[in-house]
């Protein structure tokens, strides 16, 4: 269990806490009576957030940039079941996750929106727009992953912490991977640059941290799949093959030193209408790159009808 743990402790942005802002905030009930926190701010294309993690609120990505695509679009962020602000849940299924954002768009009386997926939330968006396709009017795939810990990621991780710790690579076989890398993982903690996975920038993470210590927030969607791996096989699936499928109109965001998913992944994305924005950076782009992020995002939503 530590080592799947640690492995996640790489992957995640934080599970951050939903924190204080301008937007009209609700809540609503979901069909098996789960509690749901969002907030809609902005003018625009409709546009719900999926946040990563899993289990993360929306407040990191509202208050470090994603606020700024509200001058341009309506945002609509949600906190999952289980996290922030939201209520908890015994089904934390991948199908309940997709039902709840379909909920909320009935709520909300919307009949189509865009999808802003980061990170982990990818698996949450694809399987919505696979799902709910005639509601769907794009997908946002910021740094996202379709399969969670994924070899090829694993091993490029495990590359990048030893280079990191100024050490050589070693052939690894392929089921000794997850306990290489939460190796790799405790000697970057141990010298304190383990955040190096997500940023290159200490100070990003400081203000991470800053958001974090603001308000308490529940985790408990995020600990159920990280602590229960074998409960909820659908979230280490590959997703990438269904995206042929998907026919959507989809941005890819992508940063080119983005070590928490990998920056090779995104080429396993099959979507018939797809579109690729790289950007020189790691799995933060939403902060440390928001102007080419925002620019990417509000150019692909102004060019479909």
């Amino acid at each position: 269990m530590k080592t799947i743990q640690s492995i996640i402790f790489l992957f995640l942005t934080a599970i951050f806490v939903s924190a204080q802002s301008h937007g009209n905030k609700d809540f609503f009930e979901t069909s098996d009576h789960v509690r749901i926190k969002y907030e809609v701010s902005g003018k625009g294309e409709a546009c719900i957030y999926i946040p990563g993690g899993p289990g993360q609120g929306y407040a990191s990505f509202e208050l470090l940039g994603g606020n700024n695509l509200e001058k341009n679009m309506q945002m609509i962020y949600m906190d999952q079941r289980g996290s922030g602000k939201s209520g908890t849940s015994e089904n934390y299924h991948l199908e309940a996750m997709v039902q709840d954002i379909e909920e909320l768009r009935q709520h909300l009386k919307l009949d189509k929106v865009f999808l802003l997926a980061h990170s982990f939330g990818g698996i949450i968006a694809v399987n919505y727009a696979k799902k709910y396709s005639q509601h769907t009017k794009g997908l946002i795939l910021a740094n996202i992953t379709l399969h969670f810990l994924n070899n090829e990621s694993l091993k490029e991780q495990i590359e990048y912490g030893n280079s990191l710790l100024q050490q050589k690579n070693k052939i690894i076989s392929e089921d000794s991977l997850s306990s290489e890398l939460s190796k790799v993982s405790a000697a970057l903690r141990k010298k304190r640059i383990g955040y190096k996975f997500l940023t290159e920038d200490i100070e990003t993470i400081k203000q991470m941290d800053k958001i974090d210590s603001l308000h308490p927030r529940i985790i408990d969607f995020g600990m159920a799949v990280i602590s229960k791996p074998k409960d909820f096989p659908e979230y280490y699936a590959n997703y990438a093959p269904i995206t042929k499928d998907i026919k959507v109109p989809t941005l890819i965001i992508t940063g080119k030193r983005d070590k928490a998913v990998g920056t090779q992944h995104y080429k396993t994305f099959q979507f018939p209408d797809q579109k690729v924005v790289s950007i020189d950076g790691g799995h933060l782009l939403y902060y440390e790159k928001n102007k080419d992020f925002v620019n990417a995002v509000t150019g692909f939503v102004n060019k479909i009808k």
